[in-house]
C-alpha cells in the first residue's frame, strides 16, 4: 500500500495592534487555524518581547518591520484613528485587510480619503460592514472589509430580523441596556479599570446617549430605512469578557410568536443560536456565537419587544468576526477556525 503526503496551503497573515486584547484574541485562533498561519504580530511598544498566545510563543516586533507585501492578509487591530493609514499600507502591498478599529466604520469619518489618494481612498471608504450575517456577499468579493463594534454587533444582529422587516414602529425608540466586561475598554492601564476599582460593581458609563458605537448602529439603522431613535447605555460588569444587551423594540404592529421570526430570519446561520431561555454569558464565552431571544413585554399599551443577546466580546465580537471575515475573503469555509 501506498502512502501519498500531500501538502495544504495555509494562507500567510499578519496581525498589527497584536498586543492588545484583541490583537492577542487573534494571534490565538490563528495559531489553531487549518487553513491560516501567523506571517507577523506588530506591536511597536512592545517590539522585541515575547508571548505565549494560542499555544505558541510570539515574538512582537514593529510595525514598520512587518512584512506586509509576504501576506496575504492582514488583520489591524490598531487604535481608533490610527488603523486607516495603515490598512492603506497593506492595500499599497498587495494584501487583504480586515480593520476591527472604527476608522471605516459606517457613521465614522477618522480618515482623509484625498490624503490616500482618489484610488485608494475611495475603495477604503467603500469597505462594507462586516456584519458578516448581514453583508456576507459583499465581504466575499472585497478586498478591505470594516469589522464592526461589540456593542453593535450584538444589538444589530439581534435586530435584524424587526429591521429588514419593517417591524420597528415609525417615529419609535428602541432602548438598549448592555453590559460589558473589562476587556472591551481596551489593553491601555486605566484606574478606573484596577481590580479593585471594578470588582464587586456594576456601574454605567458615557451616559446620556453619546458613546462612540452610537453613530456606526445609527448609520445601519438609517440604511435600512428604520425611523426610530436609538437609545444606548453601556454598563461596566466586573468580568473579563462579555456581552450581555437587553433591548426594548416599540412594534408596528404584534407579533405573535416573535421567536419564529428570528428562527426564519437566521435558519442557516452556523454562528446565531436562537434560544427559548434567556441568554447568560456562561451561554457564549469563548464561542463566536450571538445567543438570542425575544419574547413580548406584557402590561403595555404599545406592542413592545423585549430582546436580549449575548456574545463574548473579544470573539463574536472582535477576532472571532473578523476571521468569520477573512475565511471569506480568503475563499476559505466560513466556520473555519472559529470556536463554536
Amino acid at each position: 500500500m501506498s502512502i501519498y503526503a500531500f501538502r495544504v496551503h495555509k494562507f500567510s497573515v499578519g496581525v498589527l495592534g497584536a498586543s492588545g486584547y484583541a490583537g492577542r484574541e487573534l494571534c490565538a485562533l490563528i495559531a489553531r487555524h487549518p487553513g491560516a498561519e501567523l506571517a507577523f504580530a506588530a506591536a511597536h511598544s512592545r517590539r522585541g518581547e515575547k508571548s505565549l498566545i494560542g499555544g505558541r510563543e510570539v515574538t512582537f516586533i514593529a510595525g514598520d518591520d512587518a512584512p506586509l507585501g509576504d501576506t496575504e492578509l492582514v488583520f489591524s487591530a490598531l487604535p481608533h484613528g490610527e488603523s486607516a493609514k495603515w490598512v492603506a499600507r497593506a492595500r499599497e502591498a498587495g494584501a487583504k485587510v480586515v480593520d476591527l478599529s472604527a476608522d471605516l466604520r459606517p457613521g465614522n469619518g477618522a480618515f482623509d480619503v484625498a490624503a490616500l489618494g482618489t484610488t485608494l481612498g475611495a475603495s477604503l471608504a467603500a469597505a462594507p460592514y462586516g456584519l458578516t450575517e448581514y453583508e456576507r456577499e459583499a465581504v466575499r468579493s472585497a478586498s478591505v472589509v470594516a469589522n464592526p463594534g461589540c456593542y453593535p454587533t450584538a444589538i444589530l444582529l439581534a435586530l435584524l430580523p424587526l429591521l429588514t422587516r419593517g417591524l420597528v414602529a415609525p417615529g419609535g425608540t428602541i432602548s438598549v441596556m448592555a453590559a460589558s466586561g473589562v476587556t472591551g475598554a481596551g489593553f491601555k492601564p486605566r484606574e478606573d479599570l484596577l481590580f479593585g476599582e471594578v470588582t464587586e460593581d456594576f456601574r454605567p458609563y458615557a451616559v446620556g446617549n453619546g458613546h462612540r458605537h452610537l453613530a456606526e448602529m445609527n448609520a445601519v439603522l438609517r440604511g435600512l430605512d428604520c425611523d426610530a431613535d436609538l437609545i444606548f447605555t453601556p454598563h461596566l460588569l466586573p468580568v473579563a469578557r462579555g456581552i450581555l444587551a437587553t433591548i426594548t423594540v416599540p412594534l408596528a404592529a404584534p407579533v405573535a410568536k416573535p421567536l419564529d421570526l428570528w428562527r426564519e430570519h437566521f435558519a442557516s446561520e452556523p454562528f446565531i443560536e436562537i434560544s427559548e431561555q434567556v441568554p447568560t454569558l456562561r451561554d457564549v464565552v469563548r464561542r463566536n456565537v450571538v445567543r438570542i431571544t425575544a419574547l413580548p413585554a406584557a402590561n403595555v399599551r404599545t406592542p413592545t419587544l423585549i430582546i436580549v443577546s449575548a456574545i463574548d466580546n473579544l470573539v463574536k465580537g472582535a477576532a472571532g468576526q473578523a476571521v468569520q471575515n477573512a475565511n471569506l475573503l480568503l475563499g476559505l469555509d466560513e466556520t473555519l477556525g472559529l470556536p463554536l
